[in-house]
């Protein structure tokens, strides 16, 4: 199992009003996970919130800033984004964004599970029966 360092332990505790948050080390960050779906993640000491296109227009207004990463040849932009930053260490006013970021999660889970395509059921095996002469 991987240790987490202390900011994971915090920003986890942080949560605790949300329900059982879970953390699991990824690519040098961290992954936070509600329900076994993703919602945030921790990277350069730094908690980033799922958002989607019903919840980034608030983000925005608050002043958040996107989880960019330097890509092959340019930045990339992932749908995490800060938390304002009065709601950083509060966790009251930090659990109405860490509720968007679940209801962002979950709402791409339906549409991941929409754009699935569905497994057909294997085909019957045609057996031919020879009668003995």
């Amino acid at each position: 199992m991987a240790r987490t360092d202390s900011f994971v332990e915090y920003t986890v505790e942080l949560l605790e009003k949300l329900g059982p948050v879970k953390s699991r080390s990824m690519f040098g960050g961290w992954g936070l996970y509600f329900g076994g779906r993703m919602f945030g993640l921790i990277g350069g000491g730094q908690l980033f919130l799922k958002v989607d296109d019903v919840t980034k227009p608030d983000f925005q207004a608050a002043g958040c800033r996107p989880f960019v990463y330097e890509g092959m040849s340019t930045p990339v932009e992932l749908g995490y984004w800060t938390p304002p930053a009065d709601a950083a260490d509060d966790a009251y006013a930090l659990l109405p964004w860490a509720r968007k970021a679940v209801d962002a999660a979950n709402r791409a889970a339906l549409k991941k599970a929409k754009k699935a395509p569905r497994k057909k059921a294997p085909a019957k095996k045609r057996t031919s029966r020879v009668k003995p002469s």
